[in-house]
């Protein structure tokens, strides 16, 4: 069996309370007649609830950008796995940001990705290397590190049940995405090492792209076999821009 196609909307720290409800309003009328694509949207924690609003009963589900592994205490600023449930869906974990300015480690990502599954929510776990990385040769090494790590004392079931995003870090709000064949190239590595860990097929989880896709690159994309969709960053803010992208994963398309 084959994953469901599935792009996810990163709006980070961007878009107002209103300007969230106007950008979901405008999506939820956009993508009303794109099918077999997983649609996914994650705005600022203060938006979630309007947007939940805003989007329940459509074709569009909710994602949050960060959680706590713990389900409540004291944590000033932080937002627990709990707070998420009947509001989101999805939750996005080890964003190559959250590694870079707040030093999450795979360690606190793996206590995350596990508090996620065990409440019901779906992990979209992003994993990716530098540019000085990959220039020495070493992507393969450390996104397989990464994921080991992220995915370290869960079941077969468990890891059947989260969403891997290839972000490479060189190529995130850069306007310099990886080619098509490079992106190919690495998600295929990552569907065999996942393939390892829950040693089977990996054949039915999502694999996605990461990385300054926008309208003008996600067609050529798409067509790759282990490339199953894409988390936008800043296209995922005009509703026109990730409309194109997600009818580009459709099978329809």
């Amino acid at each position: 069996m084959m994953a469901t196609p599935l792009v996810a909307g990163n709006w980070k720290m961007n878009t107002s309370v209103a300007e969230a409800a106007k950008l979901a309003r405008d999506l939820r009328t956009a993508l009303r007649g794109i099918d077999g694509v997983t649609l996914v949207v994650c705005p600022p924690f203060v938006s979630l609830p309007g947007v939940a609003t805003e989007l329940a009963g459509s074709n569009i589900a909710v994602g949050a950008q960060n959680m706590h592994h713990s389900p409540l205490g004291a944590y000033t600023g932080e937002v627990s796995g709990t707070m998420l449930q009947g509001i989101c869906t999805y939750v996005i974990l080890g964003h190559s940001e959250r590694r870079s300015h707040q030093g999450e480690t795979d360690a606190m990502v793996n206590l995350k990705v596990r508090a996620a599954l065990v409440l019901g929510l779906t992990p979209i776990i992003c994993v990716g290397e530098t540019l000085e990385e990959r220039d020495a040769g070493q992507a393969n090494e450390v996104v397989s590190k990464q994921i080991t790590e992220c995915l370290r004392e869960m079941t077969a079931a468990h890891v059947g049940n989260v969403v891997l995003a290839y972000e490479p870090i060189w190529a995130i709000g850069t306007g310099r995405s990886a080619t098509p064949e490079t992106a190919q190239e690495m998600l295929l590595f990552i569907r065999e090492t996942v393939a390892k860990l829950a040693g089977g097929s990996a054949a039915n989880i999502p694999l996605l792209y990461g990385g300054s896709v926008n309208p003008g690159n996600a067609v050529e994309l798409a067509a790759q076999p282990d490339l199953d969709g894409a988390l936008v960053g800043g296209a995922s803010l005009q509703a026109e821009e990730f409309t194109a992208i997600a009818t580009a994963f459709s099978p329809q398309a």
